[in-house]
């Protein structure tokens, strides 16, 4: 049975909080860059994330993928929003493989990107990933 926060219940706790939690979960002792996601599902369900880092970086994974993952594995399959936070002076966005992550699950979705000192952004996918790649029946369709 997996073990999901009790908190994804529809609309539970303040995002902004709730990805401050996760990015003090993050384990991050090579770049101590911390990163917390909130995704929102379509039945108003949120899972979090936090940056996961490992000494092959090529293993880390970042917060909004684990967010993803965790979502995915409870069942949801359609999502409408997602926040990010970094404690830092400008919001952050997602990397390109998390870009192209949510543009294949969770594309159209609008992205809240949140900092230290209440700045903060909206935007849609498609203007951090224009032209996405997409995947239909094993052949790539732009």
């Amino acid at each position: 049975m997996l073990a999901v926060n009790p908190e994804n219940r529809a609309g539970e706790g303040d995002p902004l909080d709730r990805a401050r939690r996760a990015a003090a979960r993050a384990f991050v002792p090579y770049s101590r860059f911390r990163v917390g996601a909130v995704l929102e599902d379509e039945r108003g369900r949120r899972y979090d994330g936090c940056n996961l880092e490992c000494a092959s970086l090529g293993l880390s994974v970042c917060a909004e993928r684990v967010a993803l993952g965790i979502a995915r594995t409870d069942g949801a399959r359609r999502f409408r929003r997602l926040w990010i936070y970094t404690p830092t002076r400008i919001p952050t966005a997602p990397c390109g493989a998390c870009r192209e992550l949510l543009a294949r699950y969770a594309p159209g979705i609008d992205i809240h990107l949140l900092s230290d000192r209440g700045r903060s952004k909206k935007l849609r996918l498609e203007r951090l990933l224009p032209r996405a790649s997409r995947v239909r029946t094993g052949r790539m369709v732009r």
